[in-house]
């Protein structure tokens, strides 16, 4: 492990994260000497399932996946984590072990806070104590959301669901939408609990109704309005 962010540039790095973007100069300054910078390799576990450890991570630059193993040696992916983003609040909130693992999946620079340290700013900076509990309020909306969708949704509507939900991590503009680099048919098999074969049925039949279009690692959303009501179909043909 390594840092490749220059000490100089450490406040201005730290702005780029969701939860310090009203913070000053001087509160990212006063944070940034706090923090220890690392980047992790390709494949680097950064957390693992049931550590005892309580670092706040934000995430500079790069990407990293939080999944599980299942008892017959599955992955199960819950999310992506890009640039801007932080993970490992729980741990440091509630002092329970991790609930999952992160694992880099590029080259991805890393600011990291004790657990003491990130109370700390939560009482100093009321601005970042109301931006880490509308993040909390999202997980669990985004968490509802997919129980629901596991208790009510066929396969087919699953991937949809979870097509449309990429859609919003990326700009949509005259009813579509590119997911650059798309992720594979098998994580998203493990994002829906589902396997690689239904999802490249369903890619398939997607791509013959004109609603999706490959273009070497992204796909094209050509009719985002058409998925959302796939969506909604639930259990149609």
């Amino acid at each position: 492990m390594r840092s490749e962010v220059p000490k100089a540039q450490h406040h201005d790095a730290l702005a780029t994260i969701e939860i310090f973007r009203d913070l000053d100069r001087a509160g990212l300054s006063a944070i940034a000497r706090q923090c220890a910078w690392r980047t992790y390799a390709a494949e680097q576990q950064i957390v693992g399932q049931l550590d005892e450890s309580r670092e706040v991570y934000f995430v500079l630059s790069g990407r990293a996946r939080v999944n599980l193993y299942s008892p017959d040696g599955r992955d199960v992916t819950f999310r992506d984590i890009g640039p801007g983003e932080i993970f490992g609040e729980l741990a440091a909130i509630d002092g329970a072990p991790r609930s999952a693992n992160v694992v880099a999946l590029v080259d991805t620079t890393i600011a990291s806070l004790r657990a003491n340290e990130f109370w700390q700013v939560l009482r100093d900076h009321p601005a970042v104590a109301a931006a880490t509990l509308r993040r909390l309020v999202r997980l669990v909306r985004s968490l509802s959301e997919r129980v629901y969708e596991f208790s009510t949704f066929a396969v087919r509507n699953r991937i949809h669901a979870e097509l449309l939900r990429l859609c919003r991590d990326h700009t949509i503009a005259a009813n579509q939408a590119t997911i650059d680099p798309a992720p594979t048919h098998a994580e998203i098999a493990s994002r829906i609990s589902t396997h690689r074969e239904a999802v490249s049925r369903e890619l398939s039949d997607l791509v013959r109704a004109g609603v999706i279009v490959r273009q070497g690692q992204a796909l094209l959303i050509k009719d985002v309005a058409r998925l959302a009501h796939l969506v909604e179909t639930v259990g149609e043909p």
